[in-house]
């Protein structure tokens, strides 16, 4: 069974003269000699090093006190959480899982083999409590798939305990700086390691660009890499000025710029919480169908930019995989609305087992909700939808109002989103209660949401109005997600009144819960005209 650990460290160059004494900084009464440790790892990868390409490690290592696999996902500079799971030959199943997004249908390899002589030393507080962990490590890297030769290195790494305060690390590195340590310019030994026994062409194109070559000289002498599935590697400035494309690192300037640095924004998200998901991390599930929806709404909005022959079908599929994340999402929200409205009523009016037949409902949607999601993240759909989207990255398709000005082409976008959010509202408004207004408002919440994410896209071109629109549309968002969320609420309750009443049960409880959600219905909808009105005078995009 994998554990997780949250890792927070920073590594550092060392010349061989060993760690400098850290007593006294910040609290730290003593070093304590751990004594040498003696680590082997071997690395592993695809052959076009997906994961390192996304500063993601898999490890198999012996030694040490923590031998077995290791799986570390990057959280923010210096953090990652570490996954671990026991020695075994062949890849852990569970760790395999949380790499598939990146992986898909490609092998996991061997490709570097790293033995390190590990020098530890405690820092701990005046009451022997374990601060943090400094070591000095003497690495022999050794390539084994896509690269040549060996590396050899000592650097300093100093690891932060369980639960410690972060600004310890600011304060020790302050010392280190001090006695001459410096930071070191590689984010992990893997990444030094394939950077030093990379193929001899790569290093040379390396220290080339590390001297100002601009990448130009190597353009022209041959092609560059190729895009890798899992994480597409962005576009040259000499391809850029070629095709009209920016690379990622580069400013956006033309419309196209701004829309594609906002998919682009969307892919990696999806990426990225691909493994949050499988491991059922909090709001993981919300947040990855958000960036999903951001991306198709990107899509629609901007189809005078983006060819909709292209766009189109992929949008189809992120509509079914949002589809596919919201059936357990919007279920959790929905069993939290109604525990939360049975636990507001006095309990005199709580009649028959109604607590008891909401968890039961909710452990069930929840668990068959979760295999179900499993299911579509591993499935030939989903990894088809990951090549399509890296594809769509490497090579958009741009239409000629791409190379347009930015405030002029996106604003235009936002308006008519706007104007179709202006009539949905009106409609609903002017219709009578009931199923024609629910429907209404809630469709006119949809393109809320899809306006609010096109001004999120305007926002770095236009500035301050399109960021008022995009606060503006979430805040109408909320509001009209109040009314949808009672809608379904009120439909759950009518179908688990009915299971209450056929096993003998008393339904009056779920009754009154029913028109405590319809008055909460209704004050939304007297509150909206108000809302909207001053929206649409403050607007102006």
């Amino acid at each position: 069974m994998a554990e997780t650990k949250r890792e927070i460290e920073r590594k550092y160059e060392s010349d061989d003269s060993g760690l400098p004494d850290l007593t006294g900084v910040a609290g730290v009464a003593s070093v304590l000699d751990q004594g040498v440790a003696e680590l082997d790892a071997t690395y592993y990868d695809t052959s076009d090093l997906r994961l390192a390409a996304a500063a993601i490690t898999l490890r198999r290592r012996t030694g040490g006190s923590d031998a077995g696999w290791h799986l570390k996902l990057p959280v923010a500079a210096g953090v990652r959480d570490e996954i671990r799971a026991p020695l075994s030959d062949t890849v852990p199943e569970e760790l395999a899982g949380l790499v598939r997004a990146r992986v898909r249908e490609g092998q996991l390899v061997p490709v570097v083999r790293l033995r390190s002589d590990r020098d530890v030393r405690h820092l701990l507080d005046a009451k022997g409590r374990l601060l943090a962990e400094a070591s000095v490590d003497a690495v022999r890297a050794d390539r084994l798939f896509g690269g040549e030769g060996s590396a050899q290195w000592t650097e300093i790494e100093v690891e932060l305990a369980d639960g410690g305060d972060p600004a310890l690390l600011d304060k020790l590195e302050k010392r280190l700086r001090k006695a001459g340590v410096r930071p070191s310019q590689s984010a992990s030994k893997l990444a030094r390691a394939l950077a030093e026994t990379a193929p001899r062409k790569k290093r040379a194109r390396a220290k080339a660009a590390a001297e100002g070559d601009d990448g130009a000289t190597a353009a022209a002498k041959g092609k560059g890499d190729a895009k890798g599935k899992g994480g597409a590697k962005g576009t040259s400035a000499v391809e850029a000025n070629r095709t009209g494309r920016r690379a990622p690192d580069q400013e956006p300037v033309t419309a196209g710029d701004h829309v594609l640095a906002y998919a682009r924004a969307q892919r990696d998200a999806i990426l990225a919480l691909d493994p949050a998901v499988r491991q059922d991390t909090e709001d993981a599930v919300h947040d990855l169908r958000v960036a999903t929806r951001r991306l198709r709404s990107t899509f629609r909005s901007f189809r005078k930019v983006l060819d909709r022959a292209v766009t189109d079908p992929i949008g189809v599929e992120l509509k079914w995989l949002a589809g596919e994340l919201g059936v357990g999402r919007d279920q959790e929200v929905l069993a939290e609305r109604l525990t939360d409205g049975l636990a507001d009523l006095p309990h005199t009016l709580v009649s028959g087992p109604v607590g008891e037949r909401l968890r039961t409902w909710a452990e069930a949607q929840h668990h068959g909700s979760r295999r179900r999601l499993l299911g579509v993240l591993d499935s030939a759909r989903y990894l088809t939808l990951l090549d399509t989207l890296d594809a769509f990255v490497a090579d958009p398709p741009l239409r000629t109002a791409a190379e347009g000005k930015p405030a002029k082409v996106l604003a235009r976008a936002v308006r008519k989103d706007l104007q179709k959010v202006s009539d949905l509202v009106e409609q609903a408004l002017a219709a009578p209660p009931g199923h024609d207004r629910d429907e209404g408002l809630h469709e006119a919440r949809k393109k809320a949401k899809r306006t609010r994410y096109a001004a999120e896209t305007a926002t770095p071109a236009i500035g301050g109005p399109a960021k008022a629109l995009a606060k503006s549309m979430k805040s109408l968002q909320s509001l009209l997600g109040e009314h949808q969320d009672s809608v379904m609420a009120r439909q759950t309750l009518r179908e688990l009144s009915a299971v209450a009443h056929a096993a003998g049960e008393s339904a009056f409880t779920y009754g009154l819960l029913y028109g405590r959600e319809e008055r909460r219905a209704e004050l939304v909808e007297k509150e909206l005209p108000a809302v909207w009105e001053r929206i649409r005078g403050a607007t102006e995009v």
